[in-house]
């Protein structure tokens, strides 16, 4: 079983982008333009080789606000 897996961003809820923008900024420590296009991009990686349990964490915080993700 893989123990370090990426975060990364399938769709965000237009209603929701600003709380998800506001959630990636502060995960992965990017800019407000950064977090944006990571945002508005499909299938952009929020945070890559974070332990399997942060991963999940990341994932489950993202979903209650309103963002689809995946774990790879």
């Amino acid at each position: 079983e893989k123990t370090d897996c990426g975060v990364v961003r399938a769709e965000v809820d237009p209603a929701e982008k600003v709380a998800v923008l506001k959630e990636v900024r502060a995960i992965a420590g990017l800019g407000l333009g950064e977090a944006k296009k990571v945002v508005e991009t499909a299938n952009s990686v929020i945070k890559e080789a974070a332990p399997k349990a942060d991963a999940e964490a990341l994932k489950k915080k993202l979903e209650e606000l309103g963002a689809k993700v995946t774990l790879k």
